[in-house]
C-alpha cells in the first residue's frame, strides 16, 4: 500500500509502532507450579456461562466477553494475586461484571468522550525503549467540570492504548506533565476523583503499567501525591519517575517535545481523534478476525493475536486464519508522516482516509 503522507509541520497523527530499537522485555517463561495454577484458573474460568451484574445487566457470555478472556489476561489476574487462584478467578469475574456494567465495549464511545479531549488533555502517541505506548496526560490542558464522564475519559484512552500495543508488549507508559496552563494554574485533581481513578487501575487493569513518568510536579502536586500515596499499591509506587530526563526511558523521536524530546506534536481535535479511533479499530477488528479464525478460544494467546505468531492457543491456525494474518501486518504498520516529523512509515487504510476526508467509523 503506498503511504500516505501528512502536510509538513508538526505531526498531528499517532503513530501506530515503536522504533525498530524498541523491544519488549520477553516475558519469562512459567515454572511448572504458575502452569499448574494458570491450568486450574483456565478451567474455572471456560465453564463459566453467566456473567452478574449490578445493574440488571446480568445474562449468557458474549463473545466479546470471551475474546478479552486470553492467556495473558487471566495471568495478569494470578499475577496481580500473587499466584493465589481463587483470588484471582474472583477478581476475573469482578471485572467482567465491571465491564459489562461500565459498558467499556458499548457506552464508551468516541463521540461520547469527544467532548473530554478537544484540548488534548490525554493523547497516546509513540513508544518507549520496551514498546510501551506512550500515553500523555496533561492535566493544564482540562477543559471540563469534574464529572463521571472524566472518569470515563480515561477508561476509554486505556482501552486504545491498549489495542496499540504492539505484538508481545501488554504494559504502557504514563507520561503526565503537570505544567499549569493560563486557564488552569492547579493542576491537581481532587482526591475523590483521584480515588476512583486508582481503584479503577488496580483492581481492572492490573499489571498494565510499565512506567509512570511524571514531570513539572509543583509543590501542590507534590502534596497530592503524598495525599493518595497510601492508595497506591506498592508495585506501583515502584514505577513512578519523578522530573527525570524522560530520554533515558523514550527514544528521543518519539518522546513529545514538551518532555524534551523530538517529536514535534501539535494537537489538532478535529484530525488527531477521528485517527485514533479509526487506528485502534482496524487494531480490534484485525485481532478479533484472527481470535475467530482461531477456534473462538477463552485463553487465547495475545502474541497470536497480535499477529506475532501463526499459532493459536489450538496448536495450529486453520488456513483460514492466513488473510487475517496478512490483513493485521498491514494494519500495524506506522502512519506515514511528514519527512519533516521524526519516524516516517507506510500508513493504514483507515487512519489515510480520516486524514484525506476527515472521517471515521465510531471506536
Amino acid at each position: 500500500m503506498a503511504a500516505t503522507e501528512q502536510p509538513a509541520g508538526p505531526l498531528k497523527l499517532p503513530l501506530g509502532s515503536p522504533t525498530p530499537t524498541s523491544k519488549p522485555v520477553q516475558a519469562a517463561a512459567l515454572t511448572p507450579d504458575q502452569q499448574q495454577k494458570y491450568d486450574w484458573v483456565l478451567e474455572q474460568v471456560k465453564a463459566w456461562t453467566e456473567v452478574p451484574s449490578a445493574k440488571d445487566k446480568a445474562g449468557p457470555i458474549t463473545d466479546k466477553e470471551r475474546f478479552w478472556l486470553t492467556r495473558e489476561c487471566l495471568l495478569r489476574y494470578l499475577r496481580a494475586t500473587k499466584w493465589h487462584q481463587k483470588d484471582a478467578v474472583k477478581r476475573i469475574l469482578e471485572t467482567l461484571t465491571w465491564r459489562r456494567d461500565y459498558g467499556t465495549d458499548e457506552v464508551l464511545t468516541a463521540e461520547h468522550i469527544s467532548p473530554e479531549n478537544e484540548t488534548g488533555k490525554q493523547i497516546i502517541v509513540g513508544y518507549d525503549n520496551q514498546a510501551h505506548p506512550c500515553h500523555y496526560l496533561n492535566p493544564g490542558r482540562q477543559n471540563t467540570d469534574p464529572s463521571p464522564r472524566q472518569v470515563q475519559h480515561l477508561v476509554y484512552m486505556l482501552e486504545r492504548v491498549i489495542d496499540l500495543m504492539p505484538p508481545n508488549q501488554e504494559k504502557l507508559a504514563l507520561l503526565i506533565n503537570f505544567k499549569s496552563s493560563k486557564t488552569r494554574t492547579n493542576t491537581a485533581p481532587g482526591i475523590g476523583l483521584a480515588r476512583e481513578v486508582l481503584n479503577i487501575l488496580q483492581t481492572h487493569y492490573p499489571e498494565r503499567l510499565g512506567k509512570a513518568l511524571i514531570i513539572n510536579v509543583p509543590w501542590v502536586v507534590w502534596g497530592f501525591f503524598k495525599l493518595i500515596t497510601p492508595f497506591i499499591d506498592p508495585l506501583t509506587r515502584d514505577k513512578l519517575k519523578f522530573n527525570e530526563d524522560m530520554r533515558q526511558y523514550v527514544p528521543e523521536e518519539q518522546l513529545w517535545t514538551e518532555f524534551n524530546g523530538k517529536l514535534d506534536f501539535d494537537y489538532d481535535h478535529e484530525v488527531y481523534w477521528p485517527a485514533l479511533a479509526a487506528l485502534c479499530k482496524e487494531r480490534r477488528d484485525a485481532r478479533w478476525e484472527k481470535w475467530i479464525a482461531g477456534g473462538k478460544h477463552i485463553g487465547e494467546h495475545e502474541d497470536y493475536l497480535a499477529g506475532a505468531s501463526d499459532k493459536g492457543v489450538s496448536g495450529s491456525v486453520p488456513a483460514s486464519a492466513a488473510a487475517a494474518d496478512e490483513a493485521l501486518a498491514e494494519k500495524t504498520g506506522e502512519l506515514a508522516i511528514s519527512d519533516s516529523a521524526p519516524a516516517p512509515a507506510p500508513a493504514t487504510s483507515a487512519v489515510a482516509d480520516v486524514a484525506t476526508n476527515g472521517e471515521a467509523k465510531e471506536a
